[in-house]
């Protein structure tokens, strides 16, 4: 391990920071919601439920294959580079940065190749409804690609600000900007044009985000000749790719399988309703974001009661705006839905179950970031993968006799075992409570924590 003296950070103002760059980042997620979600309506007002729903489901395609694109690289620098940064180590740090952005454009671009291909021979044997959005679509894969990673480098560079609001909030407002644009033009707005506003609109992002990014990395990072670990890297980042596939499918596996099953009308219902319960795991989301990279350094720096007071203090700030926002779901349900237009109602009863399983993530807390930030991503990747043949299992069977409701129960049940199963891993390999629960039942915690500071 390194020496202190190589990287000390100030542990007693790490809180005091943790919670700066939380607020800020909450805030940006906050105007993130508010803006997605009225870009969600206003689409679903002007194209239709059908139209819409085609728009999403191209969407949620360019989002699942966006991830084996980036083949696990993103979520691997933030591991290195905080490691890297620990032990001043600029040679790798350069090298990681430049290999991960130009390995994520080229898998973006090969495998967008290989889609393409393939809904090419079903467009012209087979009916395929989704063949030419699909096509358009998969130009956005690349693109997507570079988000991620993007996102994630800034993030680590402890820059709040460029990591979020590019993607988060630039490129929606764009997207909506162009659709209205479009509507008061006289177009039926159907998912092509949508499709390609998206598509012109996530390119510019992606460029501005690039340059300030460059900007960033040249001013807090001493030159240094890049160092290739191409070997080390891509070892790590095969485990992350199959661990964050894995766990993305389960994320989109729904509304995939309700399009698949029942058709691109309830794909777009049903997609309401996920959509609004995504709300839930909004902060337990941003902050796991804002702690990954802390989370790596507290573990290199062998400071097991630091992580643990940074776990603590983070589930306080994940679980009670996420009770909240349960409550206001679940007593709110219909007139919330009814905000897409009448028809996006039927998913009533389907929200009310995904509030449920989300909310099991809030109490759970950081389980799947601590296990990848502090080298158990190995440990952790049976039970993501279980889940998933779990997952798709019970949607095979749930969606043919129950409708969105089974798929709202079969993505629920997975969440609550995929969450307990991970929280014993912790507890087990890193030796901290992550649950929300140690704050109730042992308050002694915080003021031992303090003293052995």
């Amino acid at each position: 391990m390194t020496e202190s003296s190589l990287y000390q950070p100030e542990k007693n103002i790490l809180l005091e920071a943790f919670s700066k760059d939380a607020t800020i980042a909450l805030s940006i997620q906050v105007c993130n919601i508010l803006i997605t979600y009225l870009v969600q309506i206003c689409l679903a007002q002007w194209m239709g439920q059908t139209e819409y729903g085609i728009y999403e489901y191209v969407n949620s395609w360019a989002l699942l294959l966006a991830i084996p694109a980036c083949l696990g690289l993103p979520r691997t620098s933030v591991r290195l580079i905080s490691e890297y940064k620990v032990k001043q180590d600029w040679g790798r740090l350069r090298g990681i940065l430049r290999l991960s952005w130009f390995l994520s454009l080229l898998g973006g671009t090969f495998l967008a190749l290989i889609v393409v291909a393939i809904v090419w021979y079903l467009s012209v044997n087979y009916n395929f409804v989704y063949g030419i959005p699909m096509l358009v679509g998969m130009l956005l894969l690349p693109l997507q690609s570079l988000v991620h990673l993007q996102m994630e480098t800034a993030r680590t560079m402890a820059t709040i600000t460029l990591a979020f609001i590019p993607s988060e909030i630039i490129w929606p407002i764009l997207v909506f900007c162009g659709g209205y644009f479009l509507s008061k033009q006289g177009y039926f707005l159907t998912s092509l044009p949508m499709i390609c506003v998206a598509i012109t609109t996530l390119f510019i992002v992606v460029i501005v985000q690039f340059w300030l990014l460059h900007q960033k990395v040249n001013n807090d990072i001493e030159p240094a000749t890049p160092i290739y670990s191409t070997q080390e890297w891509l070892g790590i980042s095969v485990t992350l790719l199959l661990q964050q596939a894995f766990f993305t499918i389960l994320e989109q596996s729904d509304i995939l399988m309700v399009g698949s099953f029942l058709g691109p009308a309830q794909a777009g219902i049903y997609s309401a309703a996920v959509r609004t319960g995504h709300w839930i795991i909004i902060v337990l989301v941003i902050l796991n974001k804002i702690s990954a990279p802390r989370f790596a350094t507290l573990y290199v720096e062998g400071d097991i009661p630091g992580l643990q007071k940074l776990v603590t203090t983070a589930n306080y700030w994940i679980f009670w705006p996420s009770l909240l926002i349960s409550l206001c779901l679940m007593f709110f349900t219909q007139p919330i839905l009814s905000i897409f237009g009448p028809d996006f109602v039927d998913a009533n009863l389907s929200l009310k179950i995904l509030v449920i399983g989300r909310l099991f993530d809030a109490l759970c807390g950081s389980v799947g970031c601590l296990m990848v930030m502090t080298g158990h991503h190995k440990k952790s990747l049976p039970v993501i993968g279980y889940c998933l043949i779990i997952n798709l299992v019970l949607h095979t069977i749930a969606i043919p006799t129950l409708g969105m409701i089974g798929s709202a129960i079969a993505t629920s049940v997975t969440m609550i075992i995929s969450n307990v199963w991970l929280s014993f891993l912790v507890v087990k390999h890193i030796k901290i409570n992550p649950s929300i629960f140690i704050g109730f039942f042992n308050p002694a915690l915080e003021s031992d924590k303090t003293l052995n500071e």
